[in-house]
């Protein structure tokens, strides 16, 4: 239920908060006060077009937000599942949520979105940043608008699909159909890998066989690229190396004055010193550390130096065996350069491939059984899914055509087509959610053939086979906030009555809006918000406001003839809202 709405620099709304109850309210004003701007903005924010042109004259950023009370029973039921599988069907805002790893708060979820004049956007599921995209589709769980607007459900044909199910009470078991669909689709994919092995088994074994046996006789060994290239870089510098361990050594304990005996001399007059003065032991014993340090270091230069041998032999070693790494590193790892362990990974992959491959007969024969027996559950599952979908759709054609005529659109033919998907074969015929290609159908005008719902020109009379489709599904449909615009386009006297006393009913178990031009609708509405257009500092401005009592009773008398202030009129409104309102 959408609780809150703030809309701020969106067209030629400047600020404006307001706060919704639940039930049935209207937005009334007069023509051309901007009530469909409203309507805009709550569609800007549940992710319908955007563009700079929605942002008020003057301004740099239009922003709109709204908060939204979710159902409680559904947040309990999804904290506890498990499965948050991406691929399978949400079923509800909450489940939503909990699969992107949103939290909603004390029930309730805001949402964010702006638009700037540079044509940047953004959007925010609590303080989550989002893309259009997810922002529409968490929101077509919250929310949906009829009539010459965008975000509506019945405009699109998959949604059918949705509708027919959620009146005949298939929701569960079309998702279980659906993973078991689901089954069936990654056990055949599977056998194709096997079947496309099968075309190049034997070239493929022998591939595999020869990788593995030239990898296996390198007998290689984790770090042994860098190890080799060290041991290459000393022994083809011998020379150089040898000269500067030759001219360490020389500056360390060569004859005469070297470092050693340098430090030698200096240590006995430093001990002297020490004697004379005792501040000064520190610094001797530092100095005689010193010492043994150097020492023992020039003693480690000596023996390295003897131990410096050039053997060209060990060098072409090292450099066939460098040879011999590049070559395979060419062959399986990503690059030359990559480390050696690639290619040992390579083989280890290889093997597997080749047990998989080898042993694969056995499990390939399995696995044809397993899909069989699939099959033959998925096409039984499907046919009486769609059974079921086709008794339900009688019924519904039925209960939407008596409503239909409620509201003024008597001799309306409705209808649900389902069709088998076309194919011979079983993956042909069957999708996700069955077989049955579903589609809402209807003919306006008698005589007229049926045609696809999504057709019909008039938002006025598509707004009004919503409200018989939700009239009929009140009790299964999980969209809280029902929006008509337009829903009076064409209609008075009683069938007006007869749309206003509908929309009233379907706002006992959900919140319902209503954009309206005539009294006979809203005087049955349980709130009322006027918007009303104005100047102000010479700019056009568009309020938006609550209005209760004497106020209500003029907009009400306003509606009625057009002037909200006669007796006449006055008494009228007074009578209609004490009549058809409660608690007016």
């Amino acid at each position: 239920m959408l609780e809150d709405l703030n809309i701020k620099d969106f067209a030629l709304i400047d600020n404006a908060t307001i706060e919704f109850s639940k039930g049935f309210t209207v937005l009334s004003g007069e023509t051309g006060a901007g009530k469909s701007l409203l309507i805009g903005a709550l569609s800007f924010l549940l992710g319908g077009k955007s563009g700079t042109e929605q942002i008020r004259p003057g301004s740099h950023e239009a922003t709109v937000s709204g908060t939204f009370l979710l159902e409680e029973n559904n947040v309990a039921a999804v904290s506890g599942q498990q499965n948050d599988d991406d691929e399978s069907e949400c079923r509800s805002a909450n489940e939503w949520l909990f699969r992107h790893g949103i939290e909603p708060e004390n029930n309730r979820i805001l949402l964010r979105r702006y638009v700037r004049d540079n044509g940047k956007t953004g959007a925010w599921i609590g303080d989550t940043a989002v893309t259009r995209a997810d922002l529409a589709a968490f929101s077509s769980f919250l929310v949906d608008i009829h009539g010459q607007h965008e975000h509506q459900s019945l405009m699109k044909v998959p949604e059918h699909r949705r509708f027919l199910d959620s009146f005949a009470g298939l929701n569960d078991r079309v998702a279980a159909f659906t993973a078991l669909y689901a089954d069936l689709v990654t056990k055949r994919k599977r056998l194709d890998e096997l079947n496309a092995n099968d075309a190049n088994r034997e070239q493929k074994i022998e591939l595999l066989n020869f990788a593995i046996k030239e990898i296996s006789e390198a007998k290689l060994k984790a770090g042994e690229d860098k190890a080799l290239d060290d041991e290459e870089t000393k022994l083809s510098s011998f020379e150089k190396l040898y000269s500067d361990i030759e001219s360490v050594n020389a500056a360390l304990d060569g004859s005469g004055e070297g470092a050693v005996s340098l430090l030698k001399r200096i240590r006995g007059t430093a001990q002297h010193a020490c004697d004379l003065d005792k501040s000064l032991d520190n610094l001797s014993q530092r100095l005689e550390s010193a010492f043994y340090e150097l020492s023992d270091i020039a003693t480690e230069y000596k023996n390295y130096e003897r131990g410096l041998v050039f053997d060209p032999e060990r060098l072409a070693q090292v450099q066939e065996r460098q040879t011999l790494l590049y070559n395979l590193k060419k062959k399986y790892a990503s690059s030359v350069n990559a480390p050696i362990e690639e290619v040992m990974q390579y083989a280890e992959n290889a093997q597997a491939q080749l047990e998989t491959i080898e042993g694969g007969e056995a499990g390939k024969e399995q696995l044809k059984k397993e899909i069989v027996l699939l099959e033959k559950q998925v096409y039984t599952e499907a046919k009486a899914i769609s059974a079921e979908r086709k008794t339900a759709a009688a019924k519904m054609a039925q209960g939407v055509e008596s409503v239909l005529a409620q509201l003024g659109m008597k001799g309306t033919r409705f209808s649900v087509s389902i069709i088998e998907k076309n194919g011979t074969e079983l993956e042909q015929k069957c999708g996700p959610y069955g077989m049955d290609n579903i589609e809402f159908l209807i003919s306006a005008n008698p005589g007229s053939p049926l045609q696809g719902l999504a057709k019909i020109a008039s938002g006025g009379e598509l707004s009004r086979v919503m409200l018989a489709l939700k009239t009929i599904l009140a009790a299964t449909d999980p969209v809280q906030t029902l929006i008509f615009d337009e829903i009076d386009t064409g209609i008075g006297g009683e069938v007006a009555v007869s749309v206003g006393s509908h929309l009233k009913k379907l706002a006992k178990n959900r919140q319902v809006l209503c954009i309206t031009h005539l009294a006979s609708i809203a005087v049955y509405a349980d709130n009322q918000v006027k918007i009303e257009k104005g100047v102000n500092a010479g700019a056009t401005q568009t309020r938006v406001f609550p209005i209760t009592a004497e106020a209500r009773v003029e907009e009400i008398a306003r509606m009625l003839s057009g002037d909200p202030a006669s007796a006449e009129s006055l008494e009228h409104a007074r009578s209609m809202l004490q009549r058809f309102s409660e608690g007016a």
